[in-house]
């Protein structure tokens, strides 16, 4: 909760008044990141509302037990569901690789159910792991120097918030593990009903860094700053030269 309030009050992500659509699928980031609201809620000291969202794939999910325990706590969790699995059939060819197509499609319907029931901030539950790993894919496969915004404003008009940005991964498993939750794992990832080629840039990229981090313990506080302290006129940039 001390970083999580730190990363706030730094980055200005919940403010009064704010009512904050959670992204919720289930897995140890995300319900993380409810039971953190319902605590910041508590604990600020301005007034937020915040609904907690899962989108269905339509492959037969249960979410009744996730649904019960955000009752237990109190938490508004509502679930909507959709036909992207289906569609998936018709848009994916075999032996594709295809998290992103369903990362567009659930961001897609976030978006939506923060309009219809009223929000004007979308919360995701990436960590520092993520960030790392994407800006080193970004960095190794794209040629972008590119990471996950804390904060940024979408097309739609709505901001998107990453609270956990700066908390480890292992934080938010101890989070789960210690008190219990039942989280959902990758039982949950459509790809595994699927006869597709896993993806893999991700999973290698956490094992790389895993072993940068073995030789250099102080890695992630660095990356962390680092992100904060860019130097853009050090990078090639043939305007500057312009005369």
């Amino acid at each position: 909760m001390s970083k999580l309030g730190k990363t706030n009050a730094e980055f200005e992500l919940i403010e009064e008044g704010d009512k904050i659509l959670v992204g919720l699928s289930g897995g140890k980031d995300s319900l993380t990141m409810i039971h953190a609201m319902k605590e910041q809620q508590r604990r600020a000291p301005f007034k937020f509302e915040f609904v907690a969202v899962t989108i269905s794939y339509g492959m037969g999910e249960n979410y009744d037990a996730l649904h019960q325990h955000c009752e237990e706590y109190d938490i508004p969790h509502i679930t909507v569901d959709t036909k992207v699995y289906d569609l998936a059939k018709e848009k994916i060819r075999k032996n594709s690789s295809f998290c992103s197509f369903f990362s567009r499609m659930r961001r897609g319907y976030l978006y939506t159910a923060a309009q219809d029931n009223g929000c004007n901030k979308v919360a995701l539950g990436h960590h520092m792991d993520d960030a790392a790993e994407s800006f080193f894919m970004n960095f190794i496969y794209n040629g972008q120097m590119r990471c996950l915004a804390p904060k940024y404003k979408a097309e739609n008009g709505l901001i998107v918030i990453r609270p956990l940005i700066q908390m480890r991964e292992r934080q938010l498993r101890a989070f789960v593990d210690e008190n219990d939750i039942a989280a959902i794992g990758d039982e949950a990832c459509p790809a595994m009903r699927f006869d597709v080629k896993m993806p893999h840039a991700r999973a290698d990229m956490k094992i790389k860094l895993a072993k940068m981090e073995e030789d250099f313990p102080q890695l992630f506080t660095s990356l962390n700053a680092a992100f904060k302290n860019i130097s853009v006129e050090s990078f090639f940039d043939k305007e500057k030269f312009s005369l």
